[in-house]
Parts: C-alpha cells; sequence; structure tokens
C-alpha cells in the first residue's frame, strides 16, 4: 500500500454547501484552512452526514459535486475536481486500470441485498441462466458492472453472449421501463424505484457472486497536504459515525435521502433498509478481493490489463473504523 506524492489540479465544483472557511496554506495541519471538494452520488454521503447531524460544526468548508456514478466521479478525483467521493466496488479497478491517481481511504460491508439484476414482470427470464443471449443494461464500471460479471461468471456466460448495453441509471430505467433491455443490472435506490415505477422483478442480488464493498476514494496528492489530510481524517470519521447511525435509524435516513433525492420516501425507505453498511478496515483481505474482482475485469476482456489494488488502497485512516 503505497502513498506516493503526485500533482493536484483544483477546479471548480458543482454544488455547493457547508461552513464557510477562508483557504490557507498548504502547510497548516489545521483543517479549517481548507475547504474540501466532495463528490457524491444519489446514493451518496450528503444526505446520510445531514440525517445524522455530521454537517453541523463542520471545522472545514464542503464543495458537492454530484455525479451519475461511480466511474465518472473517479474521473474527478483523477483531474483534481474532486479530493474525495464514494463509490462501490468497481469504480476503482476501472480508474487504476486507467492510471488514475487515486487511494482508497476508507471502506464498507455493504449488504448484497442492495444490488440487484432486474427483469420486467412478465419476462420469461427466471434463472441467471437464461441472460444467455439477453439484451441487458449496466453502467460500466460500475458495482452493478462487477454484480453482472459474478453472475455471468457463476453460469458460465461470456460478456460477448449478451448484448450489453453500457447506460447510466436514468437513460438504463428509461429503457428498461420501455421494454428496450431485457434485465437491467443496478444499485439502490435505482432498484427500489424499478421495483416500484416498473414494477421490475429482482432476478437475483449480489449474495454469493461479488464483494459488495463501498468506498470513499481519495486524490492522492490530497493527502499529501497536511491540513486536508486532516480535513479528511475528520470527515471520514463522521461517515463512519453517520453509517452506524443510519442502521439503528432507517426511517430519518429515509426521509433526508427523499428530500435531496427528489425520490418518494417509500422508495428510499426500501434503499435505506436494505443498505445495512458496515465501517471495514482497508486491510489485505480487502484487496485481495478487489484483485480477483481486478483479475475478473481484465480475464472478461472488460479491461485492457489488471492493475495492482495494493498500489491503490491506503490504510492511513484503518485507526478510525469502529471497534466491535
Amino acid at each position: 500500500m503505497t502513498r506516493p506524492l503526485l500533482a493536484l489540479a483544483v477546479t471548480t465544483a458543482l454544488l455547493v454547501s457547508g461552513t464557510a472557511c477562508s483557504t490557507g496554506a498548504a502547510t497548516t495541519t489545521d483543517p479549517d484552512t481548507v475547504t474540501l471538494l466532495v463528490g457524491d452520488q444519489i446514493a451518496g454521503a450528503r444526505p446520510l452526514l445531514e440525517a445524522a447531524g455530521e454537517l453541523d460544526d463542520l471545522p472545514y468548508a464542503i464543495e458537492w459535486s454530484t455525479f451519475t456514478s461511480g466511474p465518472p466521479l473517479l474521473e474527478a478525483v483523477h483531474a483534481g475536481a474532486v479530493d474525495i467521493g464514494q463509490v462501490g466496488n468497481a469504480p476503482p479497478v476501472f480508474a487504476a486500470a486507467a492510471g488514475s491517481d487515486i487511494r482508497i481511504v476508507a471502506a464498507f460491508d455493504s449488504s448484497p441485498k442492495g444490488s440487484s439484476v432486474l427483469v420486467p414482470p412478465d419476462s420469461a427470464i427466471t434463472d441467471p441462466a437464461d441472460l444467455r443471449g439477453a439484451t441487458v443494461a449496466v453502467a460500466r464500471g460500475s458495482s452493478a458492472h462487477a454484480h453482472l460479471l459474478g453472475v455471468l461468471d457463476g453460469e458460465g456466460i461470456g460478456f460477448d453472449e449478451l448484448e450489453v448495453e453500457y447506460l447510466q441509471p436514468a437513460d438504463a430505467l428509461a429503457a428498461f421501463s420501455e421494454g428496450r433491455v431485457d434485465a437491467w443490472a443496478v444499485w439502490d435506490p435505482y432498484v427500489a424505484q424499478a421495483e416500484s415505477l416498473a414494477g421490475a422483478r429482482i432476478l437475483v442480488d449480489a449474495e454469493g457472486y461479488s464483494n459488495t464493498y463501498s468506498f470513499q476514494v481519495a486524490n492522492a496528492a490530497v493527502l499529501e497536504d497536511p491540513a486536508k489530510e486532516a480535513a479528511l481524517e475528520d470527515y471520514v470519521e463522521r461517515i463512519h459515525r453517520a453509517v452506524l447511525w443510519s442502521r439503528e435509524h432507517p426511517e430519518r435516513y429515509a426521509e433526508v435521502w427523499s428530500q435531496h433525492s427528489g425520490l418518494p420516501v417509500e422508495i428510499t425507505r426500501v434503499a435505506a433498509q436494505r443498505r445495512a453498511a458496515t465501517p471495514r478496515p482497508v486491510d489485505d483481505a480487502l484487496v485481495d478481493s478487489e484483485q480477483a474482482l481486478a483479475d475478473a475485469f481484465a480475464e472478461a476482456g472488460e479491461i485492457p490489463s489488471a492493475p495492482d489494488i495494493a498500489d491503490v488502497a491506503d490504510d492511513r485512516f484503518n485507526h478510525l473504523v469502529p471497534s466491535g
């Protein structure tokens, strides 16, 4: 697990929030002199932190940017437009394969029920083996891509035996609802949304098919800035607390999530109950599991070659993982 010094290019984020603070010299370790640029998704950190009260009394500012999925978020992390962001298990694999300057700095075990391959309610597809020859929508490089790969591997089906439509969730939902694809691999809250709006049937969730890690992934150079590193340490600790809080307060989490996403609370409630994440360390077991995933993507021809996941794993914040 390495921590090389890399160049940082800071660009403007899209959505601004947080406590106003002045920027200061990079040599200080005081987090109140910095602004964190945080990337988020519809199932991301902002509603979680707000619901748990963890955005109160921040000692630094946060500028939020919202992305459709993990891969474009990590492109922004690599470019320096974002300091840190939340993604699933596959985006770091694709980003590392592309040579991105990223580091996995926090990790979470999530329930496999939060990721599913969906089919229409009247579909003739009743078993994963029936996916051979089907048209399947998935966001390239997303956690759903990893789930789909695991399902296909389990059935001995190659990607070349499918018609894969690489679509971001909004476009995939439209294609699924209109009957233009036979199946859709996706994550919550889109699973719950498709169940509610399109009568989607869960063909299979991620149980036994892939790891279901989610991560906080940072720009490598940002970690070498003492003030930003201090702010990131505080931010990760708040995420850990908020994740544990959400397990005990799914209803309140669902309400705030609904407000941020615009989704009906009936949808975010289902997604919140299925999520059930738990903080875990960035350790050898995690690296081995992600390496196996990278190797599987390379073998399937979805990336040119498997990156060394140990090179993008950073355990400096493992001491923040709650015990027990």
